[in-house]
Formats: structure tokens, C-alpha cells, sequence
């Protein structure tokens, strides 16, 4: 069963937001067997708007659109809907006291252009927004489901959840879509692919293998779709199996996960503490580390040592191996490492230095040089990796090796 996404904004159109909408979306429809023919965004214009729908209805049985349906004027949507359906906007009571209800729980006062959300076309089926104030219309024209939500994130998540999917799971029957990710370090892409090519070739045709790389690591991803899930879970996770035995140690994980989650796994099963001392990352690894739910369990603090004397201060790494080696040396991060340890009585440590770039490298230490150290207290372990001259990249790819050298010094 195919569905499209119109997201609806000159906002994304111009590249003002970024449109996120879509990919939950999509996400959230393949768990339940929908698969996405096309995502496309238009401008706040009435034409753009009625061709999208035009060509979505070639390709999809269902057509979901967000935005364009707030009270202002350059929101179009319900007017173009109206157009498009041959029908007119009606006032609706059951969305007016909804509206009304959010505003008393907001403590804010209704006004004549948010009474007008309470206006929807005549033929549609009105679905009311839990979380804001612009209603939900569905439509259905020829077997096909066309559905209006706001683009607001949480409003469309929520109506999504609560209403849509389940809505759609009744009125269509869908195949169980089954993916499995596998995380895999220490091969390049086209490496991998010719380590992996007699398995790959003898996939079931009912399955399809995708390669996604990205920072220090390549995600593997194994879907198929079938009536019986079951049946397909069980080849795919033998597929799987047979993967590990071709690969080894260079199989990260067996779930689509991002590393500082598995990192903060791997701290709480072995309950082990950890701190980091960063220089070329600027306190990116605590970040992420910390974006992680539960990570006060395990995670002790930052150092952001910038600077040689907040390395030498703060860290305590000797005066005489900043000055014989240099600032980025495998000497300064591993002693950035232990002094972190020490400093926040930490189990293990992260520490890095590198010279992220673009400018400031030497002949000796060009732009993209980079030390990561890992500290327990049995051993202190450092390793030089040499990336491009892009700072953000270096940056982001410092941080997954990082987690990848800790993940590989605790396993």
C-alpha cells in the first residue's frame, strides 16, 4: 500500500526549516506496512498545491499532506482543498469548543482569526486536534485517502498516532514490513560490498540489502515484506547470522542504534562510570552523551581543555609534553585521558585532541590530524586517526570513532 507526503511551506521551499516531518512519518508508516511512493514539498500556492495532489494520486492510495492550515493568511491548504473537492468551508461547532477548550487550558483569548480554524470544507471528515488549534480533514475520492494535518510537529505527531495510522490500518490491509540494521566498523563501502558479495548474491529475491554509511561506520540494513512475519523475521534474522560469521569483530551492533546509546548500554551493564577531556570536539562526545535518557547513571562529567593551560592546569598533562610534543600527540591525550579519570573519579575516560581545521596544521600535523585516548584504570590505550580538512565533519567523526575506540577497549 503506497502513501505520499506533501509538506506544504514556503518556509521549507526556501530552506528556512527543515523538513522532519516527512522522515518520521515515513518511519512511523512502514512499521505498520505502508510503504512511501514519494515525499514532495510545494510553496503556499494554490496551483502548486492541486498538481502535487494531482500527480501524488498516479503513483499512492494515500495522500498526506501537512501544513498550510494555520489561521494567517499564506495558509491555503483548506481553501485549495475546497477547490479541489468542489466544496465550500462550513462553520463546525464540535471544532469551535475544541479550540475554545485549548484556550482556556492556555489561558489565552479566542480571536477572530483562530475562530476561523473552526471553519472546515463541508464533505470531509473533521478529526480533532488534541494539541492545537487547526482541525484534521480526511477525504476519500476514487479509493483514495487524502489527509490535511497541521504542520506543526507535535500537533502532527500526535494526530498521527491517535488517529491517522489507526485510521489507516483499518481501511487498508498492508504486509508486514520487517527491516533489520546491522552496524558495521572498519570497512570502507565498496570494501565492504566485496567482502559481502557472495552472501549478498544469494539473498532470497523477497529480500533487499541497503548500504548507509556514514561517520566511522556503514549500517546495513536487511527489509523484506510478507504476509506471514513470522516466517520473514526468522530469514531474515538467519541472513543475519550468516553476516556475522563473514564479518566478525567488525559487527558493531544488531540494531539500528546510534553509538552513544549502545556506549551508555554497554557503561550500565558492566556499571562503569565515564568522563570525557576534549580539545578538537569542544564537549561534542559529553553532548551526545548526554542527549541519551538515563545517562546520569554512568556519565560523570566534561573537561573541554581548549587551551594548554586548561590542559596543563585542570588536567594536570606535564609542562614538558606540551612543549616536546606537542599539544596534538598520542603523549598529551593520553595524559588528558587519566587526568579526566582522576579528576572525576571516573571508571574510564575519553579524551581528544586533533587539529579539526581549516586552518592551523603543520607538515608534520596537517589539518584533519587527530588523537583519541581511552583510560581505565588497568591501561591507557591512544590511536591517531588522520580525517579530511572539513571542521564539522572532523568534528562528528572524531566523536563516533571515539565511542567506537571505547566501545572496542570495553568489549
Amino acid at each position: 500500500m503506497l502513501v505520499e507526503i506533501i509538506t506544504i511551506g514556503d518556509e521549507i521551499m526556501i530552506g528556512q526549516i527543515v523538513d522532519t516531518n516527512s522522515a518520521w512519518m515515513a518511519v512511523e508508516l512502514n512499521k505498520v506496512g505502508f510503504e512511501i511512493a514519494q515525499i514532495t514539498s510545494v510553496h503556499d500556492d494554490a496551483q502548486h498545491i492541486i498538481n502535487a495532489l494531482n500527480d501524488a494520486q498516479t503513483r499512492a492510495d494515500v495522500i498526506l499532506f501537512t501544513g498550510g492550515i494555520g489561521p494567517t493568511k499564506d495558509d491555503i491548504t483548506k481553501q485549495t482543498l475546497c477547490k479541489y473537492f468542489d466544496t465550500k468551508l462550513i462553520y463546525n461547532e464540535a471544532v469551535f469548543q475544541n479550540i475554545e477548550k485549548l484556550l482556556v487550558n492556555r489561558q489565552r483569548a479566542m480571536n477572530e482569526l483562530t475562530a476561523l480554524q473552526a471553519k472546515v470544507p463541508e464533505n470531509c471528515t473533521v478529526i480533532q486536534n488534541l494539541v492545537g488549534t487547526a482541525p484534521i480533514t480526511w477525504f476519500e475520492k476514487t479509493g483514495k485517502v487524502i489527509v490535511s494535518m497541521p504542520g506543526v510537529p507535535n500537533e502532527m505527531k500526535n494526530a498521527m498516532s491517535t488517529e491517522i495510522i489507526p485510521r489507516l490500518q483499518k481501511r487498508f490491509k498492508t504486509p508486514a514490513i520487517v527491516h533489520k540494521t546491522i552496524i558495521v566498523k572498519g570497512y570502507p563501502e565498496s570494501a565492504l560490498a566485496l567482502k559481502i558479495a557472495d552472501w549478498e548474491n544469494n539473498l532470497p529475491e523477497y529480500l533487499h540489502l541497503a548500504y548507509l554509511p556514514t561517520y566511522g561506520i556503514i549500517r546495513l540494513r536487511i527489509s523484506g515484506s510478507s504476509e506471514n512475519e513470522l516466517a520473514l523475521e526468522f530469514e531474515i534474522n538467519q541472513q543475519a547470522n550468516q553476516l556475522s560469521e563473514i564479518l566478525g569483530d567488525a559487527i558493531v551492533a544488531f540494531e539500528d542504534i546510534p553509538l552513544e546509546v549502545l556506549v551508555g548500554k554497554v557503561l550500565k551493564n558492566k556499571k562503569l562510570t565515564i568522563a570525557t577531556a576534549e580539545s578538537c570536539t569542544g564537549g561534542n562526545i559529553a553532548h551526545k552523551i548526554t542527549e541519551v535518557a538515563g545517562s546520569s547513571d554512568y556519565f560523570k562529567g566534561s573537561v573541554v581543555a581548549y587551551s594548554n593551560e586548561i590542559k596543563q592546569q585542570v588536567l594536570h598533562v606535564p609542562e614538558d609534553i606540551l612543549a616536546q610534543q606537542g599539544a596534538v600527540s598520542a603523549e598529551t591525550v593520553e595524559a588528558m585521558a587519566v587526568g579526566a579519570r582522576q579528576l572525576m573519579r571516573s571508571d574510564v575516560a575519553i579524551a581528544t585532541s586533533g587539529v579539526a581545521g581549516p586552518s592551523g596544521g603543520t607538515v608534520e600535523k596537517p589539518v584533519g590530524t587527530v588523537w583519541i585516548a581511552v583510560s581505565t584504570p588497568h591501561k591507557t590505550t591512544s590511536r591517531m586517526y588522520q580525517f579530511g580538512t572539513n571542521r564539522i565533519q572532523n568534528i562528528e567523526r572524531t566523536t563516533q570513532n571515539a565511542f567506537l575506540f571505547l566501545l572496542e577497549k570495553l568489549q
